[in-house]
């Protein structure tokens, strides 16, 4: 990661479960350097999507340290603020079966245990059994939007308005992994 005129600005892009937030809470720790979740910025109470000019005035505030670790997607409605800030993009290209299983598993292993998602919002397991419905079902919309992603993140990494961020690809986990530890700890 070249930062050659200040800290780190990294955002960790992906399918949902390719791994963006361990990998970016990982990378923020190791870094010094505060992490931002694009869902708890857009994530209201009962699950209700943040109005676009608020979502965008957090992530425009959030983006506007020095230094930060940003994990998440939401291209449309505020790719031009984060990637305009960023110098590193990491894209979790990660196999669509591997991220099936893993909306599955996390998705039970919150509905068990009662985590609270950004605020009040706590996960629902059976909805991600309605395959047929991606407003419901996390495995649908990966599913559905697995193809799409790759070639718009494709795109991206040949995109001029994006030459002044350092890309990574990883196909997995463990290359991720390998990336992070050439980092030295702080």
């Amino acid at each position: 990661m070249t930062t050659t005129s200040s800290k780190p600005r990294v955002i960790v892009i992906g399918n949902t479960c390719a791994g963006k937030t361990t990998l970016g809470m990982r990378l923020a720790q190791r870094l010094s350097l505060p992490f931002i979740d694009l869902d708890a910025l857009f994530w209201q109470p009962h699950w209700q999507p943040s109005e676009l000019t608020e979502f965008r005035k957090r992530v425009l505030e959030a983006t506007g340290a020095p230094g930060w670790v940003l994990v998440g997607n939401y291209t449309a409605q505020q790719q031009d603020i984060s990637w305009a800030r960023a110098n590193t993009v990491v894209y979790l290209d990660v196999a669509l079966p591997i991220v099936v299983s893993r909306v599955l598993l996390r998705s039970y292993r919150r509905w068990r245990s009662g985590e609270v998602l950004w605020g009040t919002n706590y996960e629902r397991f059976f909805p991600q059994l309605k395959v047929w419905d991606e407003n419901s079902s996390l495995v649908a919309w990966a599913v559905n939007h697995h193809r799409e992603r790759q070639r718009a993140y494709a795109a991206a990494l040949r995109d001029t308005r994006w030459q002044h961020i350092e890309f990574h690809r990883f196909g997995s986990s463990r290359e991720a992994d390998g990336w992070l530890t050439t980092f030295p700890s702080r």
